[in-house]
């Protein structure tokens, strides 16, 4: 396809700068007897579909991107840390106000739309302006992530931290899976958007516009679409889908300074394999991600579960070279 070209180098580059694995619990746990395989491949599975939706939230804003003005976005992953950081910062820091963590998220994911636009306004349309090429403006994106990240760094400091509600629930016991009402209600809330983000696309005017400018910029813009207006409006749901997905998975996990980095990976896996600049492919393959690594745990040892997610991810192009609701193009 076009523009794979770019996201191989992208991808590989993510591969070597990514910090090494943590060390390997010290001695063999005992394995207890407990629910048989059956329940824990569902539990698996029911753990994958929330891990991938988490991703699918982060992956559209980053497919979207890609899809409208073709830019391999390496900074992603630290809008979606600044969204968890700034709801921490609201919900936790004793410096913050200490909201509760609902009206922190929702300002929180305001504050991700608002960064969006601002790096477009401020960085990238200068950029496109002045004719700058992707490899260039993709070798920006390393470079404005390092910076984010360690402004993130500076601010936030290396210490892991959680939000003050929902932390420690007790599980509601659902035949042979278990899950605790935090995990079923952010589940359940990243379905709601991923199907609200499907409906913009396909019911409203600007979600026409957004389809239009994927499909062939320059026949939109004679068309009498504003183009300009159209990138801006995808920097605002990019930056507000990153910022909602940081707290997600803030909240199921844990918010660390470079938690973004380390689910760039799995971002892009996600979208390359659903198809590079296909919002509903991001959504699909993010979900295929997620449970691939939740349920390869069920063989092998959790630290590989990304490993066997990108294996699929492989597996996959090597079929479908395409992705899995990408369109063959023809180049030259």
């Amino acid at each position: 396809m076009r523009y794979q070209r770019l996201f191989v180098p992208a991808l590989a580059l993510l591969l070597v700068m990514l910090p090494a694995a943590t060390a390997a619990a010290q001695g063999e746990e005992e394995v207890p007897h407990g629910p048989g395989f059956g329940a824990r491949a569902l539990q698996a599975l029911i753990d994958g579909i929330q891990f991938g939706v988490i991703i699918a939230i982060c992956a559209v804003g980053l497919s979207l991107i890609f899809g409208t003005i073709h830019l391999i976005n390496f900074a992603h992953g630290e809008l979606v840390t600044i969204g968890a950081t700034f709801a921490f910062f609201l919900n936790v820091s004793p410096a913050g106000p200490g909201w509760h963590l609902i009206p922190a998220a929702i300002v929180s994911v305001a504050f991700g739309a608002l960064l969006g636009l601002g790096i477009d306004r401020g960085l990238w349309r200068p950029l496109r302006a002045r004719g700058t090429g992707l490899i260039n403006m993709f070798i920006v994106t390393i470079g404005l992530s390092l910076l984010l990240r360690h402004i993130v760094l500076v601010l936030y400091g290396t210490r892991p931290g959680s939000f003050a509600q929902y932390d420690i629930q007790k599980a509601y016991d659902l035949g042979p899976v278990g899950i605790t009402p935090r995990d079923l209600t952010v589940t359940l809330l990243s379905i709601l958007t991923l199907l609200g983000v499907a409906a913009l696309l396909q019911r409203t005017r600007i979600g026409t516009a957004i389809r239009a400018v994927s499909e062939n910029r320059d026949l939109a813009e004679a068309s009498g679409i504003d183009v300009q207006r159209v990138v801006s409006f995808v920097w605002m749901l990019g930056g507000a889908l990153a910022a909602l997905g940081g707290v997600f998975f803030g909240l199921v996990e844990i918010v660390t300074w470079d938690m973004g980095f380390k689910l760039l990976l799995l971002m892009f896996a996600g979208v390359i394999l659903g198809g590079l600049g296909s919002a509903y492919g991001a959504m699909v393959g993010s979900l295929v991600i997620g449970i691939v690594a939740q349920m390869s745990t069920l063989w092998f040892p959790v630290d590989l579960q990304y490993a066997w997610a990108l294996l699929t991810l492989i597996i996959v192009l090597l079929v479908r070279p395409q992705g899995i609701l990408g369109h063959r193009e023809r180049i030259g």
